[in-house]
């Protein structure tokens, strides 16, 4: 007997702040999944820029006091972008909606002193959209010492069963999301527990470090495909220093944009800035898999999501730093008949299933929390 299946909205907005990616999902919040619509919906300039300078100012809990009131209107404007895309979908949709989930937009995430803010009011959205919404989801796993990040590796549990069954790839099955910050998700078998089987870590920057130099140093907000960093020179000695000088020290940590400084290049060409940023990001990534893979001999797959994979020249800089570890591979995710854009978006659907369900959404070896957890708060506000 199957359970019974929910249709849920999945909104995420990541760290590059330029627009929300909403995804339309049916499951039973265990092993079944259907994706049904995924849709992106750009902030305008004003909204963007906004963000990008709260952001920018904000550094610790004063700072969240000092900008509150700022933050709340933000938080508003916020809410009721998100609102109206659910709205949208729902009159496209026809059939009944039973949750969404409201990953909102990151302001500020420190998980030492057990805050993550993110900026979206799930009372208001209830109350515009007249749906039972999720969200803060991060906040119980903080409570239970975890790292409140990444959240996604449970619905990638999910994914490498379809990709294993439909696809014959072999256990354990990788997944890489290079968005701002750079995850690693790894599924060692094929229904264990989930206590033992997934593990999870934030592997240092995806996009942050080129976006910023990126939106710096030109009229642009991205290199799309990696064309200006193609079109430049690594500068080795400025690398080099870049690689001596930088330690993650340890892979116990959810990492913040704010990690991560754009300095060491200062002074550089914006096309050799770029490149060498692009490399830099690309060894970090490249010790991170090195990491997950650990003493493992076997063919291993490792499958890349998120914006990070439409920049060739980062993909194959990774490739070259792997070039020794020939039982690695990398392929994006978008060749095994899933979409690399929305990943995330289809995650937080599943999450809120997850959520209603009173089932787990974190796990030691995912967040470091002391036990699994069940995270977001469930309101309904109509």
């Amino acid at each position: 007997m199957k359970n019974k299946l929910y249709t849920a909205i999945g909104l995420m907005s990541g760290t590059s702040m330029d627009g929300v990616d909403m995804s339309l999902i049916r499951s039973d919040g265990l092993d079944q999944f259907v994706n049904i619509i995924d849709e992106y919906y750009e902030y305008d300039t004003n909204l963007h820029d906004q963000l990008v300078d709260l952001r920018n100012v904000i550094f610790n809990i004063k700072d969240l006091e000092t900008y509150s009131q700022k933050l709340s209107k933000l938080e508003r404007e916020i809410t009721l972008f998100h609102s109206k895309i659910v709205n949208e979908v729902s009159l496209k949709y026809k059939g009944e909606v039973n949750f969404v989930g409201f990953h909102g937009q990151t302001i500020f995430h420190n998980p030492e002193i057990k805050i993550s803010r993110q900026l979206g009011d799930g009372e208001l959205m209830s109350q515009l959209i007249k749906k039972h919404v999720v969200y803060d989801f991060r906040q119980e796993d903080l409570k239970n010492n975890g790292q409140g990040a990444p959240l996604a590796p449970i619905f990638h549990n999910l994914l490498s069963k379809k990709i294993n069954e439909k696809h014959h790839v072999e256990y354990p099955i990788c997944f890489i999301n290079i968005g701002g910050i750079s995850n690693i998700t790894k599924v060692n078998k094929k229904d264990e527990r989930l206590e033992e089987n997934l593990e999870a870590f934030d592997s240092g920057p995806g996009n942050c470090m080129i976006d910023e130099w990126i939106r710096k140093n030109s009229k642009y907000k991205f290199d799309q495909n990696g064309s200006i960093a193609k079109s430049g020179k690594i500068n080795q000695l400025t690398l080099n220093q870049a690689i001596d000088n930088f330690n993650i020290g340890t892979f116990e940590k959810s990492l913040d944009i704010k990690d991560f400084d754009i300095s060491f290049v200062r002074g550089l060409s914006l096309e050799d800035g770029c490149a060498t940023i692009t490399n830099f990001t690309a060894y970090l990534i490249a010790k991170g898999i090195e990491y997950s893979n650990g003493s493992n001999d076997k063919p291993i797959k490792y499958f890349i999501c998120g914006g990070g994979r439409k920049n060739n020249f980062l993909v194959q800089n990774i490739k070259d730093y792997l070039s020794k570890k020939t039982n690695i591979s990398l392929d994006i995710i978008d060749e095994y008949n899933l979409n690399g854009d929305y990943i995330e978006s289809q995650a937080f659907g599943y999450l809120a299933i997850r959520s209603f369900l009173n089932l787990s959404i974190s796990y030691p070896k995912t967040t470091r929390c002391k036990k699994p957890t069940v995270g977001g708060k469930l309101v309904k506000n109509f």
